[in-house]
């Protein structure tokens, strides 16, 4: 404090606050700290118990809801809605807070948007862009003429043994 060298055994003082060390002429203007020993760290005996531990997994995404699909052409539908509503590219992409590049790789067919865009999109061109999934209709071509109902494996069968027996009998007259 003094700024002289301490000669002797220096004194470690609390001084308005701050812990100092000090020669024996600087210790009398505060209160003279004594060093405590440090307590020694407590050794923990073997537990009884086994201990568990927990195993931490990736979480799972959720699971695909695979009722609603994008439609097909919904690029060409997009572009069709936004220039039906006089948005350019720049306007609705403001509107909805999406990139231009996004909107313009969405319109071309690039890139499909995920539902959250896709429901975005909905909303501000007011278009249906999602729809429920059918299962595949089949074709008129499949339905059995004599009966109307849709063919089994048994009339495919038959119908390739009718088409080799053209097939032959087209053979033999050659």
């Amino acid at each position: 404090m003094c700024g002289c060298r301490i000669n002797g055994k220096p004194f470690n003082v609390l001084i308005e606050g701050a812990r100092l060390t000090v020669c024996s002429e600087c210790a009398r203007h505060g209160k003279i700290c004594y060093d405590q020993p440090k307590p020694k760290p407590v050794l923990s005996t073997p537990r009884a118990t086994p201990v568990t531990f927990k195993v931490r997994t990736k979480p799972q995404p959720p699971p695909v809801d695979t009722s609603f699909e994008l439609v097909e052409d919904f690029g060409t539908k997009v572009r069709k809605a936004r220039e039906k509503l006089g948005f350019s590219h720049e306007e609705l992409g403001k509107k909805i807070n999406e990139k231009v590049s996004l909107l313009r790789k969405i319109e071309t067919g690039k890139m499909t948007p995920d539902d959250k865009l896709t429901a975005t999109l909905e909303h501000a061109l007011k278009v249906k862009l999602i729809m429920s999934a059918k299962e595949e209709k089949v074709p008129q071509s499949k339905v059995s003429k004599k009966s109307g109902r849709e063919l089994t494996l048994g009339d495919l069968i038959q119908l390739g043994k009718k088409g080799e027996e053209k097939e032959i009998s087209g053979r033999e007259q050659s």
